[in-house]
């Protein structure tokens, strides 16, 4: 069978943290003759090639390559690249992982759509990755119709005959930026490019001692030597216009300006910052014109303009006002309708804890600003100006991976007077739908833990924030949604008092220890409850009865209203008192009484506080013994049976004496 992937691994003293690369490699749903894994050890000095030795003496989709240290990422990647025979490669980092299906997925996307370059949705562990360019699936992009420039890392698949017909091959030696040189060009001379958005294909994570070479500290110098070799890759496969300048722009966004802004340009030493700017002047004076600039986003704007007119205390000064800049997301509705969660939110901007405010009244403030001050009222009159297309976006990102997915809002802008009425608040009032059958990508979210982040986008700021926090006294409480066959329970965080959901593991959050005898009625057979449920239609749901020396389950319905039916097994119960147990999402039991657990795992009973006793006058509800009673009883039984059990060890003791 031909190799249909290779992946590439460059390998240098990765410890502990390559292990769970390995186990992610060596999942994937791709059959194991269809890919190969070449790991390229760059020297080394660890116990990681005897680890890598063993297992490709084990595993025959495993090769080593073992050279001396090249002193970065670059040669590793080409040597993988002449060793590999599939008809893509895939380069990953050997303290990232991927997807267990992320190379069958990428694969045939690629294929289906004859791409030269995959790009696989991305999850930051602790790291940034781009989120706007995964917000859809996009079968055909191109540095004009798509943000493909904001990923510039290697983590891609790339047709092996595209390399070799190209002669596309990484930067090489002691050096950064390789990867922005390479994807660069990969992305300039590909004939076709495939984003592919629905599945989280490659996890980038953060070390826990953050010793990812991306953190090191740089030498400014070398590296805008680098950054400049990208700029050339841009110059050589693109002409002067509108194209080149958004391009160069990235490098200008990301690489410069946001180096400059705020907390993140305050925390360098003295001299490290001052070197770092005159690194910067030199690029954006040497190499873009006036047409790079002009578009951005205003603060973004404002540093970039006080970059190449060489003002560092400006500068300097404008980190200092624009560290004080934050978010708020403040929920005011959380409720279900019509099988979608839907939350109501308030969003604005904060300047040092406070609302931040800008001017009523339309100007035209002095361009460029001679001062902060005047930097700042310029930049309070623009952003007024784009304040009606700002949308607020909101993202489901699950706890255990980081993937995030956009979530469908609807926003009305709203300028509230502040002070005298000379200034504004600019608020975004919006609300959110979360639908449990489709939330992830037209999917259901897994069973986890979803966190709720809104993301501020205005005047240059990108602020994500929390949903949250909701004063107590404020905070709505909707019950758990029985919903496309899955429990979801919204819920208030205990740290950050912000919005999150539990899918299909909560179990006394979701509120069922309400429940009263006198909640619970039998007729006859007929068992009758209320239960605190969000039910959209009817569904089945099974109730287990158990007592001393047997159980027995029933199927039982569950409509809206948390209203619960069960018919009773009676001649099954007489004579006992039977704890019940609610399971809220089986399989559709057959027409034989028998069911399949939900998906490969068993069905989850919550355990309800009301019992059933049954006696010759029928059934009664009781309340059941709570688990902490029972846990009293039996250390209560223990202890008198150690007092039992001391005072039988002296009488006989006392008897030998």
């Amino acid at each position: 069978m031909p190799v249909k992937v290779s992946v590439i691994v460059p390998v240098y003293n990765p410890g502990p943290y390559i292990e769970d690369c390995v186990a992610s490699l060596l999942r994937q749903s791709l059959p194991p003759d269809e890919y190969e894994v070449i790991f390229v050890d760059d020297g080394s000095t660890d116990a990681t090639p005897a680890r890598l030795d063993t297992l490709a003496a084990e595993d025959p989709r495993v090769r080593v390559i073992h050279q001396e240290n090249s002193g970065w990422s670059g040669k590793p990647r080409n040597v993988g690249i002449d060793a590999s025979s599939g008809t893509y490669v895939m380069f990953v980092d050997n303290d990232d992982y991927l997807g267990d299906e992320a190379l069958e997925r990428m694969y045939d996307y690629g294929v289906a759509h004859d791409a030269d370059v995959v790009v696989g949705k991305m999850a930051g562990r602790g790291r940034g990755v781009p989120v706007e360019l995964f917000r859809v699936n996009r079968p055909r992009a191109t540095v004009e119709n798509a943000p493909l420039i904001d990923s510039l890392t290697p983590h891609k698949m790339v047709r092996r005959a595209f390399l070799d017909r190209t002669g596309l091959r990484f930067p090489e030696g002691r050096r950064r930026l390789e990867d922005h040189v390479f994807v660069t060009e990969a992305f300039l001379r590909a004939h076709s490019v495939a984003v592919l958005s629905d599945y989280v294909c490659y996890y980038h994570v953060r070390r826990d001692d953050a010793s990812n070479a991306g953190f090191q500290r740089f030498d400014p110098v070398g590296y805008f030597k680098n950054l400049r070799e990208a700029l050339d890759v841009v110059e050589r496969y693109t002409e002067p216009g509108p194209l080149r300048d958004r391009l160069f722009r990235r490098w200008l966004r990301v690489e410069m300006v946001e180096r400059l802004r705020g907390r993140r340009f305050l925390a360098l030493p003295e001299d490290y910052r001052r070197q770092l700017f005159d690194e910067i002047h030199a690029v954006v004076v040497e190499r873009f014109g006036p047409g790079v600039a002009a578009p951005m986003q205003p603060t973004q704007r404002v540093v970039a303009a006080l970059a190449a007119d060489g003002r560092y205390d400006d500068v300097v000064d404008f980190a200092r006002w624009e560290a004080g800049v934050g978010a708020v997301a403040v929920p005011e509705a959380v409720e279900w309708c019509d099988g979608v969660l839907r939350v109501a939110f308030a969003a604005e901007l904060t300047h040092e804890g406070e609302p931040m405010t800008f001017p009523a009244a339309s100007g035209s403030p002095r361009w460029p600003p001679r001062d902060v001050a005047e930097a700042v009222r310029w930049l309070g009159t623009d952003v007024v100006g784009r304040f009606g297309r700002a949308v607020p976006d909101v993202l489901l990102r699950e706890r255990a991976s980081a993937a995030q997915y956009f979530q469908p809002v609807e926003v009305v802008r709203e300028t509230v007077p502040a002070g005298d009425g000379s200034r504004v608040r600019l608020v975004l009032r919006a609300t959110v739908t979360v639908d449990p059958a489709g939330a992830v990508s037209g999917g259901p979210p897994g069973e986890g833990l979803w966190d709720v982040l809104v993301r501020v986008r205005l005047g240059g700021w990108t602020k994500d924030v929390r949903l949250g926090p909701a004063p107590r006294q404020d905070r709505p409480a909707p019950y758990a949604g029985v919903v496309a066959g899955r429990v979801v329970l919204p819920y208030w965080t205990d740290r950050h008092a912000s919005l999150a959901l539990d899918v299909g593991r909560a179990g006394r959050r979701l509120g069922l220890g309400r429940l009263t005898p006198g909640d619970v009625t039998v007729d006859g057979d007929r068992l009758r409850a209320t239960l605190p449920l969000y039910v959209p239609e009817a569904t089945g749901v099974l109730l287990r009865l158990t007592a001393r020396g047997g159980s027995h389950e029933v199927l039982a319905g569950l409509s809206p209203g948390g209203h619960l039916e069960a018919a009773l097994p009676m001649a099954d119960l007489a004579g006992r008192t039977w704890r019940t147990e609610l399971c809220l999402t089986p399989e559709t039991p057959e027409t034989s009484g028998t069911r399949e657990p939900l998906g490969t795992q068993e069905p989850r009973f919550h355990p309800l506080p009301v019992a059933l006793r049954v006696g010759t006058d029928g059934v009664r509800p009781v309340r059941a013994p709570t688990p902490g009673k029972v846990r009293r009883l039996a250390r209560r039984a223990r202890r008198a049976l150690r007092r039992l059990l001391r005072g039988v060890a002296s009488r006989v003791t006392a008897r030998r004496g």
